[in-house]
This record gives C-alpha cells, structure tokens and sequence, in this order.
C-alpha cells in the first residue's frame, strides 16, 4: 500500500540528519535558498512565498554524541540547542543561507549571539514574536516585525515577495493544517489505524520537504486510512503533553504506545501552532500575523491573558475520551516545567489521573519508560 511504503519513507527521513531531501531540493533549485527556524513557531508562510525552502531545526536526537557544544552552552539546558550546535560545529548546517531563532526562552534567545560568534558563515536573524499576546499594541508589533522578515529574505533572494505570492503560500499552509487536524481526528476516535509514532514523522518530515510534496503525502495517507486493516487493542488512553518545542525519539513514543493509545498530543506545534484557517482575503502578510495572535494553539511560551493554559489540556482529554494524561517535558525546560504544576493542579481537580516524568531528545535507554508507563496503566486498569 502506498500509505506503509510513505510512513517508511518518513521514518527514514527523521532518522536523516544529512538532510538530503533540502540539498537535493536546493541543487535542483540554483540560487535557491534554505531558511533553517528554531520551533516552537515561524511564519513559514513568508518563506515559501519568498521561493525559499523553510527547514525545521529539531536538533539530532540521539545519534550525535555532544562534545564541542558543551564549550559553549551552560551545563543544566534542554538537549536541542546543544545537539544544534554540535551538528554547527560539524558542518551540518553549512547547506543553511539563513538561521531563524525567537525568543522562545532564556537558551534559544541567546543563541542567536553564540552562533554569530561561532559560525558566522550562516547569517543569524531572532524573529521577536510577542510574548505578551494581550497587550494593546501586540497586533500591530507583529504585523511590523512580519513586514521586517519580509524585507530580509526580499534582500537575500533579490526579489519582492508579491501579495499574490503570499496568499497563495497562505492557500497551501491552510491546506496543510487542515489536513493535519483532520488526521488528529482520526486518531482520537480511531488510534489504531496510525500510530502516534507514524504521526509523528509524518508531520515532522512536513518541516523539511516542500508543502507542495508534503500536501501529497498527507492526502495520500488520509485516503488509505478508512480502508486499514487494523484491530483497537485494550490500552487505556492518554493525553501526551510537553513535547511543544524539543522533540522526543521515536523509541520514547513507541514504548510509550506499546502500552498505551495516544489519542491527543503536542508534538511538532510549529505545524499545528495555527489552529484555524488563515484568512486569504484582505492584506495577507496582517492576516498572518494576527492569525498568529488570534488562532493560536496554548503554548508553554506564550502568555494570553484573555484565557489559562488548563482548559486548553482539559478540552484535549474531553474531546479524546482520553483516561488520564502523560506529562512529559523536556528535561530542564524551564517554561515546560513551570506549567506542569498547573497542569497537574487541574488535572487533579477534575480526578483525571497523570503521570510525570520528563524526557531528553538525545536519550537512548527506555527500559525505565517502559517500567513507568506499565506501573501507571496497571495502577490503572487493576486499582481504579
């Protein structure tokens, strides 16, 4: 079926750190540039529409040992920008015209500066996106800095970026996420037609190939899905939540449903961080950016006054019928962390039971994770 010979070829792909897929699109795109962001976000939309292809920087995982990074970082950082600028100092992101990082926190706004110093050779730029989504003047700030990107990569390219080629970029990212949201419907009422794991590169191949190519892959796997023949099993149901900007192995998520369906989670949020369609009519460059204050998913960066970060999580166990919840933020992620005692407050208000426990990208034993996983589910199905 072409739905496994597609999920294989992503499997592969999230395993390949050589990045093949954007060199072979940009030896067959001359003069054409690649833009590398750091999650959670980036208007990718600006960068397609420029004629660039936007890559997703998510660190190496587990297959790089950290040494040079080390020399340059603190001690007590989550794992993705140090496995960043490992494959920095190996040349792994020499195929980059461009670095895109955002003030996501303390780490991820100072690398800017350490990159500049470090590998001067790929030309940096910290895209400010508003923390503070209520203020006054935050639309009108985005729309600026939106308009600021816009005339950097008109600069590095040497060609405007029309608003015909900008809502058309709008039209393909719309499409995008709505196919995307039509998978998560599938999964919560059906999580044994596709895997968490198999979602999970699926979109995460998404952030480094053309959307055009990716519009092909979702569509093709959304075809085949009614007709699979596949059996539910007797897990219990869980919400995965934490993984907002740092990304888990494959191994860690599959442990985790091999006891478990996970019918709700967060993972690749630069994907999924717009969670309606962007409007196409009017100036498209402003609906984009107030898509962005407007439509956007909670986040563990981003404080909106106008609602908590909670209900958000509740909403995700409600519409799931999802049993408990699995708390699991990177390790030393300090936003990630600071919103756990919230999540953990309201959870246990509403008696739905959780269990915490943090992961490394670039961890690569889960025997412990099994043993976790399996104490939480049977405390479950035999104690409750």
């Amino acid at each position: 079926m072409q739905m496994e010979k597609i999920i294989e070829q992503c499997r592969e792909s999230v395993e390949d750190f050589a990045f093949s897929e954007a060199k072979r699109w940009k030896e067959q795109h001359p003069g054409g540039k690649v833009i590398g962001y750091f999650p959670v976000y980036t208007p990718v939309e600006i960068i397609h529409a420029a004629g660039m292809l936007p890559v997703a920087v998510y660190g190496a995982g587990n297959r790089i040992e950290v040494k040079q990074a080390d020399s340059r970082l603190p001690s007590f950082i989550c794992s993705i920008p140090r496995t960043t600028v490992e494959m920095a100092f190996r040349g792994m992101w020499d195929f980059l015209d461009l670095m895109l990082f955002h003030p996501i926190c303390d780490v991820a706004r100072n690398l800017v500066q350490i990159w500049h110093r470090n590998f001067s050779h790929v030309p940096t730029d910290l895209l400010y996106l508003p923390q503070n989504l209520v203020s006054r003047r935050s639309g009108e700030y985005l729309c600026d800095e939106y308009a600021r990107f816009k005339r950097l990569l008109e600069e590095l390219s040497g060609k405007q970026i029309s608003p015909e080629s900008l809502r058309h970029s709008l039209q393909l990212y719309n499409r995008q996420r709505a196919l995307i949201r039509r998978l998560y419907e599938i999964r919560r009422h059906s999580p044994w037609l596709i895997s968490a794991a198999d979602t999970y590169a699926l979109l995460r191949v998404g952030t480094r190939i053309p959307v055009e190519e990716h519009l092909g892959m979702l569509e093709a796997v959304l075809a085949e899905l009614p007709g699979r023949k596949a059996k539910p099993l007797d897990k219990i149901r869980v919400v995965f939540e934490g993984s907002f900007c740092e990304q888990p192995p494959l191994e860690f998520i599959e442990v985790i449903e091999d006891v478990c369906d996970i019918v709700e989670d967060d993972f690749i949020m630069a994907s999924r961080w717009i969670t309606g369609p962007v409007p196409e009519e009017g100036d498209p460059l402003r609906a984009l950016a107030l898509s962005y204050r407007d439509l956007f998913s909670y986040s563990s960066i981003q404080h909106d006054g106008r609602r908590s970060k909670s209900p958000g999580l509740l909403e995700k166990c409600r519409r799931s019928g999802a049993q408990a919840v699995i708390l699991s933020p990177p390790k030393f992620c300090e936003p990630g962390l600071d919103d756990q005692v919230l999540f953990a407050q309201a959870l246990q208000q509403e008696g739905i039971p959780y269990l915490a426990m943090e992961f490394e990208e670039k961890m690569t034993t889960f025997e412990p994770v099994r043993l976790q996983v399996e104490t939480f589910a049977e405390s479950l199905l035999f104690y409750a």
